[in-house]
């Protein structure tokens, strides 16, 4: 059984689309735990319509955690609200999953809308890059497919940690545990340029370049220093 964990805060906007594309998956083992953080809009209504649990969440990484807590499947995947499922997704990941004997795996990143431009930049900011260096610097944006027993033997996401908690959890299980850790090459996630849109291309591109910085040469950023503010994107 496979447990799909999706955080969430006034996500109307998006909610309805991820369900929908997995509710088109060819694939029924499955449950849908979202973990709230105390959404205002038709956010809880839409995922009652789709029969998810809801829990209580927090910001992302509590979310995650509190969600795994209730999680029922011995695989989980996490993934954001704003995140759209190709068709035939879980059986081409759940396939190369156990093929390659992975036990947390995350994907390349496909923008929507699709553009040139902007899939070009994302190919080459991050998802060559993250296929390049799996084996070494293991990266985990948007969704993590993982194996519940691993996912609780690590203790979870740091909930101290203000940004790219999913990144550092990759590489700490990869150090910990000598967890097998790769990015699935079979299927990209499709995900909205909300962030890019609010942001811009070249202040998050920089944003997340320091962290990873950090991330390396310092450790988990656990200060305020990027000023991350969940649901921040919904402007779009």
């Amino acid at each position: 059984m496979l447990s799909i964990i999706i955080p969430s805060l006034n996500e109307e906007k998006y909610l309805g689309l991820l369900l929908e594309s997995i509710k088109r998956q060819g694939f029924s083992d499955y449950e849908i735990i979202l973990a709230d953080a105390g959404s205002t809009d038709k956010t809880l209504k839409i995922a009652k319509q789709y029969n998810c649990k809801i829990i209580a969440g927090g910001l992302p990484a509590r979310g995650r955690n509190e969600g795994a807590k209730v999680a029922k499947g011995d695989v989980i995947f996490f993934c954001d609200a704003d995140v759209i499922l190709p068709d035939n997704f879980f059986e081409k990941a759940l396939a190369e999953f156990k093929a390659r004997n992975l036990e947390v795996a995350s994907f390349g990143i496909t923008p929507l809308p699709k553009k040139i431009i902007t899939t070009a930049i994302l190919n080459i900011c991050y998802n060559y890059p993250a296929r390049i260096l799996e084996k070494i610097l293991p990266h985990a944006a948007t969704a993590i497919l993982v194996k519940k027993d691993l996912f609780g033997k690590s203790g979870g996401f740091d909930e101290d940690i203000k940004l790219s908690e999913d990144h550092y959890l990759v590489r700490y299980v990869q150090k910990k545990f000598k967890a097998k850790v790769g990015i699935i090459k079979s299927v990209n996630i499709l995900v909205s340029d909300r962030r890019f849109k609010t942001d811009g291309w070249l202040n998050i591109g920089l944003k997340y370049f320091l962290c990873e910085l950090h991330l390396i040469f310092i450790g988990p950023v656990k200060s305020d220093i990027f000023k991350y503010n969940f649901n921040h994107y919904n402007k779009h």
